[in-house]
């Protein structure tokens, strides 16, 4: 291996985080403001220095070799140190900088999203913040890899975000969604059997939304008519609006949509909790900031 004239650098390391991460040689650029072709000439500098593919890359989209596999567990992990290095003497001057990647799932009704945003900022002026939404399921998994920093989750009751650090936010009793005319539309208390042969519309199949009420409906021992699947409460409740079916969900996301539906309470329904959730190693100073303000304690 020749060391002479070319050594790996942290903009090298950031070029591949970023290309894993997007799948695409031309997104990456962008998110890393150069050129595609700055960009491919310092992958394809660092591939030679390693002597290994890095990147297999097809018209389609652009995979990792095993080779790349190995050296981005590392990469990610040296650019983090770097971005936290910066963080912690800014913090030593106490100033918390740097960027926030919150991921968040559509139905966050525990805390107001925006509302949080703008009191971190008022605090913290020097912080920029990444929104990524996501299923539950998705954003543990960002978590785990070290892509975003903090999730705000949903999940069935006794079910804990498994492999990070977490702390409750709100439990939650779904209700029952419908029509004004439909024929449930009447009560307010019911169970799980009085909706036993209603077709209804709820999240894809083995998504953490789901799984709420599916685990319900089996304690119950009622077999359930899901005819329609989407992956967004609004999808579901445009369904439930248009009388094609009902849904069960948490009573703020009903409420914040607007739609002329009725709601009823289930004795026996699915409960969630949602969390607040973060990488199990110590959170970046603009996580635990953040943390902080939610009044979640990072200090495992």
């Amino acid at each position: 291996m020749n060391h002479d004239h070319e050594s790996m650098d942290l903009q090298q390391l950031r070029y591949v985080v970023e290309v894993a991460s997007t799948s695409s040689f031309t997104r990456a650029a962008a998110r890393c403001f150069v050129t595609q072709s700055a960009l491919s000439h310092q992958i394809a500098a660092l591939e030679r220095e390693i002597g290994q593919r890095l990147f297999l890359r097809s018209s389609r989209r652009v995979e990792l070799t095993e080779a790349g596999e190995a050296f981005l567990t590392q990469a990610r992990i040296a650019v983090v140190a770097a971005d936290r290095a910066a963080e912690d003497a800014a913090a030593a001057g106490g100033e918390v900088v740097g960027t926030l990647r919150l991921g968040v799932i559509p139905t966050v009704t525990a805390i107001d999203v925006p509302e949080a945003l703008a009191r971190f900022r008022a605090s913290h002026p020097a912080v920029r913040v990444e929104l990524q939404g996501g299923n539950s399921d998705d954003l543990i998994s960002a978590l785990r890899r070290g892509e975003i920093d903090i999730a705000l989750l949903g999940l069935r009751d006794r079910s804990t975000p498994s492999g990070v650090a977490s702390h409750v936010l709100s439990r939650d009793a779904l209700v029952l969604v419908m029509t004004p005319s439909h024929r449930l539309a009447g009560r307010r208390a019911l169970v799980l059997a009085d909706a036993a042969g209603e077709t209804f519309a709820d999240f894809p199949t083995g998504t953490s939304g789901r799984e709420q009420s599916d685990v319900a409906f089996a304690a119950a021992g009622i077999e359930r008519d899901v005819a329609f699947e989407a992956d967004s409460a609004a999808l579901i409740l445009g369904l439930v609006s248009a009388g094609l079916a009902i849904t069960l969900l948490a009573p703020g996301v009903v409420a914040a949509s607007g739609a002329d539906l009725i709601t009823a309470n289930v004795e026996d329904g699915p409960r969630r909790i949602e969390y607040v959730a973060w990488h199990e190693r110590a959170p970046r100073n603009v996580a635990r900031a953040f943390l902080d303000q939610l009044g979640a304690s990072s200090e495992s």
